[in-house]
């Protein structure tokens, strides 16, 4: 079952926030031709000096935003996992973890080089107000 590998990645998505190295989460790779097509996982600063997540979820024709505290969007993406979604891409100043769920049901997570050198830019903001 990929559900204990899919948690590990929701831990590492957190630590990342923490750490300051955020830069970028999405959702990738559909089980064939939907209406869905992906989703944007981005931090949002709030007026009182808090975070949350903007999930922007991209369909065929529109996209739908919602905003929700990080457990409830790291919630909101286990839903979408093998339902349609294969792939979770999370990407950080350190590296790059992808998250894949194969035929069998077998959750892994492949770790490379990061693709960004900076972090997202409201992480950024957030780490210089001293949010994290």
């Amino acid at each position: 079952m990929y559900e204990p590998i899919f948690a590990l990645f929701c831990e590492r998505v957190k630590e990342s926030i923490q750490a300051g190295t955020f830069a970028k989460l999405t959702l990738a790779k559909t089980m064939g031709d939907t209406e869905i097509k992906n989703i944007y996982f981005r931090l949002v600063l709030n007026e009182d000096n808090t975070f949350s997540i903007s999930l922007t979820t991209r369909y065929k024709t529109e996209e739908v935003e919602s905003v929700h505290t990080l457990d409830e969007a790291l919630l909101v993406l286990g839903t979408y996992i093998k339902n349609p979604f294969l792939t979770a891409l999370l990407f950080t100043t350190d590296n790059d973890l992808t998250f894949k769920v194969n035929k069998k049901n077998a959750g892994s997570i492949i770790e490379q080089p990061p693709t960004f050198k900076n972090a997202s830019p409201v992480m950024l903001e957030m780490i210089e107000k001293g949010i994290v």
